[in-house]
């Protein structure tokens, strides 16, 4: 007797090891896979597709068809051979290698999907069987039916593919039977398109079939159950294609060597007619549609245990994931997939849903290809499948599957779009924590490569924006410097938040958590940027060395913001590490809080103004974004200068108004006659009720300790001052000449 030992996965459910099961290394994918490709349609549909386009037609439409799923088997195949495929098929593939969001957006709609097709298989079924039996209630029979195959899966696994195979007989009976019919009339073959009056085109009857060919997932979905995975799927899978093409390539040979295209389009149970023995035929429509709906009543319960487990479904579904017997069969999640889906047989009309429920198969196709696509072009060391393809078929694959679906039914295809959009938002949303990795980094990482290679070119004046580093000390005590400096990037530059510690006994695991705790701040704060803690003897030395080193390729900070240092003790440090940023082409914004007033009430901006050159550029830019800004939004901003007397003031205003107008930024000019008074006292008098004050600051000399020393005492109680000194090696002036890229978007 064999050992089972149970284990935890990462959300501490049991699980059985890759021991567990008995489905064998092929039969387990091969058998469900195989009797959902040959469905209904090969039986009600064939004869119309061959009425319809002909004989070669029709061998066209097979080969496109089992084309696009041929590369969706191949991406399988390489993704199914590079990690442990456990439970839940597809879905598991996809969140291991997109993200548990991107796996949960498309698991989700893919139970619904196969839940649901259960329904419409024991539907079929009960149609047919009435149409035989009309004594019977059709939906007696499909409620019957459900529950029937829903026991029988319950049973066990194992149980349910060995039925398969006594199905498969049925279908084989019949297609026998088909082989050795005969014609009923004389008939001339039409190769390619028929005479028929009011026949459908290649495109639309290339949309009915290609259902046909989609059940290829029907094994893959019971990977938790397989003894091998990586080898049962690709097995298994390519050897249902290649039964299916093969029987597919056959069936319009006889069709049309044995009736007239009006007669394969009218009659749609032509086979029985056709065939050696005709009843044969209904065995295998019966078996078609049982089979089908036992390959999604085994399928459905696997996926929504897989979606439990991972915590993507609400928590009060969480036991939905719980696992039965040795095997680890998910008899509560087939009891949860058998209630709705004799709910949907209840209801019954089901033509409705249908076209969407094949969007979501064909999105799950398309999805796996893409992953498999993703992986290949990153190449990164993880990703060693025994299985190897080139990522340009996986993509092939993705693209084959949106036009089929567009083709298809471009109102569901929309619909399935939006309802798996809706679903991944909603799981972005829950911010959920996952143990393993997926390629989202690594895609991420490949796009910083390429943008870091194509920006090596000089700066732009047409893109320039700032890319501020604020050095903040304790940001929760200093955090207007980060709300200034979030206000002015849009959440579009990049915010780096810096703090330098001093102390000596500072460990690695104190600088990592302070480092974590300063971006929580920043998250909790909804300001989107990154934080660094420096570890230095002594502060302004560590600020400096972290400013010069700081940056990557031409993504470097541009701007430096500072708090305002009112102890003379530290002043002349103060004043040389400013005067070392502004030798590094950063360009300086030093921020003189009001401690009492704030920003005030964020209403009115006053900027002094001495034109477009040096500080002046930098200025309006600043403003304007600020201005611009959630915070700051529908502020009032006015440009204002000081001038020596009435003449100088209307030739000023004259001028300036046009430069104004020309920017576009919606500011208000203000020319100030001195009459004599001093610019501090005219400073003072005009900006002494606005909220925040921006004003140049002088290039750094050697005075510039005693300059600053004066500005301090200049700007003592007025309201929230921003000093700007412009350092990049760029013209300002031409970066607001180009102001639209800085509207508000």
């Amino acid at each position: 007797m064999k050992k089972f030992f149970k284990t935890r996965n990462q959300n501490n459910d049991p699980v059985i090891p890759s021991v567990k099961g008995g489905l064998g290394t092929f039969g387990g994918v091969f058998t469900p896979s195989i009797l959902t490709i040959l469905g209904v349609i090969m039986y009600l549909r064939f004869g119309w597709v061959v009425g319809n386009v002909g004989l070669l037609g029709t061998l066209i439409i097979v080969t496109l068809s089992v084309s696009i799923t041929f590369l969706t088997a191949l991406s399988v195949a390489s993704i199914a051979t590079d990690q442990q495929v456990r439970a839940g098929g597809a879905y598991y593939m996809i969140s291991r290698s997109l993200g548990v969001e991107a796996g949960g957006a498309i698991g989700i709609p893919l139970f619904i999907a196969l839940t649901l097709s259960i329904a419409l298989y024991t539907v079929g079924f009960a149609e047919s069987v009435v149409s035989v039996f009309p004594q019977l209630d059709f939906k007696s029979v499909g409620l019957i039916t459900t529950i029937l195959v829903a026991v029988l899966a319950m049973i066990s696994a194992k149980v349910a593919i060995k039925a398969q195979y006594f199905i498969m007989v049925g279908i084989a009976l019949s297609l026998l039977s088909l082989a050795f019919g005969s014609p009923i009339e004389n008939t001339s073959i039409e190769m390619w398109s028929s005479s028929v009056e009011g026949k459908e085109s290649f495109w639309v009857v290339f949309a009915v079939f290609f259902p046909a060919v989609t059940g290829i997932m029907a094994g893959v979905n019971m990977s938790g159950d397989l003894k091998d995975p990586s080898k049962s799927i690709p097995k298994g899978t390519f050897a249902a294609i290649g039964v299916g093409y093969f029987i597919y390539m056959t069936l319009p040979i006889i069709l049309a060597y044995r009736a007239d295209a009006e007669t394969l389009i009218a009659d749609p149970m032509i086979m029985r007619k056709i065939s050696y023995w005709g009843d044969a035929i209904l065995i295998g429509v019966w078996g078609a549609t049982l089979s089908s709906a036992v390959g999604s009543i085994l399928g459905a319960p696997r996926v929504l245990q897989a979606l439990a487990r991972d915590r993507v479904l609400p928590q009060w579904l969480n036991w939905l994931g719980r696992g039965s017997a040795k095997d680890d069969s998910p008899r509560y999640g087939t009891l949860f997939t058998m209630f709705i889906a004799l709910i949907a047989v209840y209801l019954g009309n089901l033509n409705i849903i249908a076209p969407i429920l094949t969007m979501f198969f064909l999105t799950t196709y398309g999805v796996l290809n893409a992953a498999a696509g993703i992986e290949g072009i990153l190449d990164s060391p993880s990703f060693r499948p025994a299985f190897k393809i080139h990522w340009i078929f996986s993509l092939l694959g993705t693209l084959g599957c949106i036009a089929v679906m567009f083709l298809i039914n471009g109102l569901a295809t929309g619909i399935a779009f939006i309802f798996i959009a809706i679903i991944f938002v909603w799981l972005q949303s829950r911010e959920m924590k996952t143990a393993w990795g997926d390629v989202r980094r690594g895609v991420w990482m490949a796009l910083v490569r390429i943008s870091l290679l194509n920006l090596r070119s000089a700066k732009e004046s047409k893109t320039w924006r700032p890319n501020p580093l604020v050095l903040s000390g304790a940001p929760t005590k200093r955090w207007h410097l980060i709300d200034f400096a979030s206000n002015i990037t849009h959440n579009r530059g990049i915010l780096t938040v810096a703090t330098v510690l001093t102390s000596s006994h500072t460990t690695s695991e104190r600088r990592k958590q302070m480092q974590q705790n300063i971006e929580d701040f920043l998250t909790k704060k909804s300001s989107r940027g990154f934080a660094r803690v420096i570890e230095a003897e002594d502060t302004f030395k560590g600020a400096e060395d972290f400013v010069k080193a700081y940056g990557l390729a031409s993504l470097e900070p541009n701007t430096i913001i500072l708090g305002d240092s009112e102890n003379i003790a530290f002043r002349k440090q103060y004043c040389d590490m400013i005067t070392k940023f502004y030798k590094l082409n950063r360009n300086l914004v030093l921020v003189r809080d009001n401690k009492e007033k704030g920003f005030g009430e964020k209403e009115q901006i006053d900027v002094w103004w001495g034109g477009l050159k040096g500080n002046g550029g930098l200025l309006m830019i600043l403003a304007y974004l600020l201005k611009s800004s959630r915070a700051w939004y529908g502020a009032r901003v006015t440009l204002k200068m000081m001038v020596e007397n009435d003449k100088a003031g209307e030739d000023a205003h004259r001028n300036i108004a046009q430069v104004i107008k020309k920017l576009r930024t919606g500011f208000k000019l203000e020319i100030i006659v001195s009459g004599g008074r001093s610019f501090d006292e005219v400073l003072q008098e005009s900006s002494a009720k606005a909220d925040l004050i921006f004003m140049g600051m002088a290039k750094p000399d050697a005075n510039f300790e005693n300059y600053y020393a004066s500005l301090q005492k200049r700007l003592k109680d007025l309201p929230t001052t921003i000093l700007v000194m412009a350092a990049e090696e760029i013209s300002f002036g031409e970066v607001l000449m180009q102001q639209d890229v800085f509207r508000k978007d």
